[in-house]
């Protein structure tokens, strides 16, 4: 079963609107250069990202949870299939004619019931004749006359077949010496040797190299209720094939091990070891057989391939992001910890936000930007150099800006308005919504800390809700185990922040950010970039207060 190989391109945990509008981009970028990419982010996204798609009218990304491959992402066997009432000798044909050592049994509806392999048909040929016995006994008329090529000339509800066969080749007169009552007896073209049989009590007979059954036999036949079928073999191939006759239902195992289409290559890989089956079925939630999977394919297979945007850390990517094919890196965020085994594209530029290196890597391909998209990446812009004034911003960040206002027809004053007007709203959010709508999680000298960012009308805001935020912190910083959580509460009307603090290295935040005298929570003018202002502040007294 091939694969199409897809792409996942995401943003960073807790995603804000650049890291989503990138994804959603630069996929598109992708799409349109022939890859198959998919857009995706790592979380709930905020109310302004929100507003953003359903003003452009564009789907909200996939949720990432795992880099790692699962089977529905590898090539594995197709799901080849028989059913129940399958005989064993046209499963064993089937396994001849298409090579394979396995069949799985499925109902009507496609769901597994059981496996056939090659060493289970084995048995039958060459196991103790008490199975064949056993199974021949359960098999109906019409598949004994089917796998021996032949045809039911009489059936009976009242059969009294017990699975043993005799092959009658003599004389009548000899026919005396058999013991033949619930057999199937193997007659040729002898009417009386026939009749005989019948009489005897046969439970079935099985006539070879007869063209024609006479009428007195079958009269007989109806009143012994002995059903009769007509071969199309001779003698020797008939034996041969009658034990092949019983269907799969009878010889199937059903305690199986088995996939879900949805588990993680590398687990089931783990799961293999255990067992030493040449191939297993893999299932989806609702047990329909989706194909087989074998060691070849679990050391064959290869890696989801990703593509990060508005990230390069470890921390804040997708979960697994190690184990898988990194492709491209496009950022600009300081360059961290990730780390790959060979060469990929990796592009960081000092600039206000990823969205505007995604707008420019259209234009130097020479790519129309569709109305609705250059929408969203204005959208992004705006908000994360906030309006362009946060420090991080460049003039290329106010050029790509206006290029996108003039293809979506958008006023940037009046968008940026809209877009600031739905992301300052802070009354109507919960706190586990305000902490986790814009967060981000560092390192700093081997110190776990998070900073939060909130978009506020005015930081006299956060006044109003200080007792519940301090509460929520507090929890928030046990529940996650961190040395540190920051929550900077920004507005652009006001130009600047006030910060809040909880963790073990709270006081460091007073160093970063000195109150005035006689205040708390001292408003910090010209603080708005949490990339180039908040971290580095921060990292400088959280060091000193460790050294």
């Amino acid at each position: 079963m091939k694969k199409n190989k897809t792409v996942y391109i995401t943003g960073h945990r807790h995603p804000d609107t650049d890291s989503i509008v990138s994804a959603i981009a630069y996929a598109q970028f992708k799409e349109r250069k022939g890859v198959h990419a998919i857009p995706c982010r790592l979380g709930d996204i905020n109310a302004e990202t929100q507003y953003l798609l359903d003003r452009f009218h564009i789907e909200k990304p996939m949720l990432f949870e795992d880099a790692r491959a699962t089977l529905d992402e590898i090539e594995i066997d197709d799901p080849l299939t028989i059913s129940p009432t399958t005989t064993i000798k046209e499963a064993l044909e089937l396994m001849t004619s298409e090579n394979k050592q396995s069949f799985g049994v499925v109902n009507t509806q496609g769901k597994l019931m059981g496996m056939v392999t090659r060493s289970d048909v084995a048995t039958i040929g060459l196991g103790d004749t008490a199975l064949s016995i056993k199974l021949l006994k359960e098999t109906p008329t019409e598949y004994i006359a089917k796998t021996i090529n032949g045809s039911v000339i009489y059936d009976d509800p009242k059969r009294h077949f017990n699975g043993k066969v005799s092959i009658i080749a003599i004389a009548e007169t000899r026919l005396r010496n058999y013991e033949l009552k619930d057999r199937m007896v193997i007659v040729g073209n002898d009417q009386d040797a026939q009749i005989t049989a019948i009489a005897k009590g046969a439970g079935m007979l099985v006539v070879v190299w007869t063209e024609e059954i006479a009428d007195e036999v079958l009269e007989m036949a109806k009143q012994f209720h002995c059903p009769i079928v007509r071969s199309g073999h001779g003698t020797m191939n008939t034996t041969r094939y009658l034990f092949f006759a019983p269907p799969v239902k009878l010889i199937m195992k059903t305690d199986l091990v088995s996939f879900n289409i949805n588990e993680f290559v590398d687990e089931v890989g783990k799961k293999m070891l255990k067992s030493r089956y040449r191939s297993y079925p893999v299932v989806d939630d609702d047990n329909k057989l989706c194909g087989y999977v074998s060691r070849y394919h679990i050391l064959n297979q290869h890696n989801k391939q990703v593509i990060l945007v508005d990230h390069n850390e470890y921390s804040q990517s997708v979960k697994s992001i190690e184990k898988a094919d990194l492709l491209e890196v496009i950022d600009h965020h300081r360059v961290s910890d990730i780390a790959t085994n060979r060469p990929i594209f990796f592009r960081n530029e000092i600039i206000g936000s990823t969205a505007a290196i995604i707008t420019s890597m259209y234009m130097e391909n020479q790519m129309s930007i569709p109305k609705e998209t250059a929408g969203l990446l204005l959208g992004a812009i705006i908000s994360d150099t906030l309006k362009f004034k946060s420090p991080t911003t460049t003039e290329k960040d106010m050029g790509m800006a206006k290029v996108l206002a003039d293809i979506a027809e958008l006023d940037i004053d009046v968008f940026a308005k809209e877009i600031f007007k739905v992301s300052s709203n802070i009354s109507n959010k919960s706190m586990d919504e305000l902490l986790n709508q814009d967060i981000k999680r560092f390192e700093i000298d081997g110190k776990a800390v998070a900073i939060a960012q909130i978009i506020a009308y005015q930081v006299s805001e956060a006044r109003e809700i200080e007792t519940e935020l301090k509460a929520a912190m507090h929890d928030f910083v046990n529940a996650k185990a961190l040395d540190l959580l920051v929550v900077a509460f920004t507005s652009i009307l006001e130009n600047g922040s006030i910060f809040y603090a909880s963790g073990e290295l709270e006081k460091t935040v007073v160093e970063a950010f000195p109150d005035k005298e006689g205040e708390t929570h001292s408003f910090q003018e010209d603080i708005l970039s949490r990339k180039n202002q908040i971290v580095p502040l921060l990292s400088r007294a959280i060091i000193n207060s460790i050294g």
